[in-house]
């Protein structure tokens, strides 16, 4: 059998705290456990992810990466106008965020209070704010720098209607169109 590289070690293991996270909850995820169901020693686990919250945050920051690339790449397919634009970003947000179900939120839960995990989930949130500004702005009427900062809110928006869509508050093609719509209004015109 072939040894797997350090990186193909990563993803696998990655994609088996998944299914842990998915069949026991956040809870059940440790790295013994994890080690375990991978059929791979402690000791490997704990050089890839050093602890359990850092096993999560990796969990965490895996599934946000493959997130961006899926938005990013239905953006690609529309036409460069606000409402387009606006449009194929709030359902691709909102498609991903069903996708991934209420375990995403889960991961962020079991991690608040976690210093290094607030570190990396305002990383995240600026990463967002610099993401939705780079497809935004070249759209919207407005400043670079305004747009920029309306993003910190359709971000904050965007995140608000998630949770409520996991949370079975409101369907999915409804957080979309609102978020859209938010989007749209907040980037046409000048204040």
């Amino acid at each position: 059998m072939k040894k797997m590289s350090k990186d193909e070690r990563r993803a696998q293991l990655l994609a088996t705290a998944w299914d842990i996270v998915r069949e026991y909850g956040t809870d059940a995820l440790t790295l013994g456990a994890l080690a375990q169901r991978a059929g791979i020693s402690k000791p490997i686990a704990y050089n890839h992810f050093q602890t359990r919250p850092g096993l999560m945050i990796a969990l965490y920051e895996d599934i946000n990466q493959r997130r961006l690339q899926t938005v990013a790449a239905a953006l690609r397919e529309v036409p460069a106008n606000l409402a387009d634009v606006a449009g194929a970003l709030a359902s691709a947000y909102m498609a991903c965020h069903a996708a991934l179900g209420p375990e995403w939120h889960a991961i962020g839960a079991a991690l608040r209070g976690d210093a290094e995990m607030q570190r990396y989930q305002r990383t995240m949130i600026d990463g967002y704010v610099e993401f939705y500004h780079r497809f935004l702005a070249p759209v919207s009427p407005l400043r670079s720098d305004e747009v920029r900062r309306r993003c910190v809110g359709i971000v904050g928006a965007a995140e608000a209607l998630s949770d409520a869509m996991v949370l079975g508050r409101v369907r999915e093609e409804v957080a979309a169109g609102d978020l859209a719509s938010l989007t749209v209004a907040w980037l046409s015109a000048p204040a």
